[in-house]
């Protein structure tokens, strides 16, 4: 195993990783990157501060072009956003895919209703990969590589393992990315059934801060009481503030207004 040489800083020490099985699959490479991990999520906090190759931006409502450029602008990775293929579908989908890619996305995903007729008008007018979702083993696979999807994104829950290898026995060669689950054993059995990249679901910032404040919780009822705030930077003290009339030092003036 290479040893690999890390730097975390302090600020940015408890940055959210992805699990490191993921690095066992095989990556896809789009426009010369490699990516082997994507991260499921729109949620720009998130998205500045996960170490993940790629962000797969898809949420449950109609897409918004303001909401891509929001993402992309934050993201330092590559990102691929949905483009409709549910409620959203048609030439509505084709006009929001090319105009994700005039915005940056490095690629569109749909959803599985869309239309094999949609595909292919919008490989039509786009040149970044259309990334097509796969939820059971019985659609046709064959006619949605045949209308131009370039990359298939498995999202079949417990049976996504199952799917990546039916998928993966028909087709050697098409780039699959999945979903993982929340274990390494899950994310390493959809590797070893074919997958070429996971998609990680990472903790909401609800449930991040859940974990923090608990934390600060705990340490409160170890001292029985806040910490006195800090005095203000050197250059502060010494100054002269009226306070109640008269003329006090403002160091006096914060030990008077804590």
């Amino acid at each position: 195993m290479k040893n690999i040489p890390e730097y975390s800083g302090t600020l940015r020490s408890h940055l959210l990783t992805v699990p490191k099985c993921i690095s066992e699959c095989s990556g896809i490479r789009i426009f010369g990157r490699r990516i082997k991990s994507l991260v499921f999520s729109t949620d720009v906090a998130i998205i500045k501060n996960v170490n993940a190759d790629a962000i797969i931006a898809v949420y449950p409502f109609t897409p918004q072009p303001s909401i891509t450029q929001a993402i992309i602008s934050v993201s330092e990775v590559p990102v691929f956003v949905g483009v409709g293929g549910g409620m959203t579908n048609g030439d509505r989908s084709v006009r929001l895919a090319e105009y994700s890619e005039h915005q940056g996305a490095s690629g569109v995903v749909v959803n599985a209703p869309i239309t094999d007729e949609t595909i292919r008008k919008m490989k039509a007018v786009v040149d970044i990969p259309v990334i097509t979702t796969i939820v059971s083993g019985d659609m046709d696979i064959a006619a949605r590589l045949e209308a131009g999807a370039d990359i298939l994104n498995v999202s079949g829950a417990a049976k996504t393992p199952d799917i990546v290898a039916k998928i993966r026995a028909q087709f050697p060669d098409v780039p699959i990315i999945a979903t993982g689950g929340p274990r390494d054993e899950d994310i390493l059995r959809t590797i070893q059934a074919g997958a070429n990249a996971i998609t990680y679901t990472p903790p909401t910032t609800g449930q991040l801060f859940a974990d923090i404040m608990i934390n600060h919780r705990r340490n409160f009822s170890k001292i029985g009481r806040l910490r006195k705030a800090p005095l203000p930077p050197l250059w502060h003290r010494g100054r002269e503030r009226k306070h109640e009339g008269k003329k006090v030092k403002l160091k006096k003036f914060f030990e008077k207004t804590r």
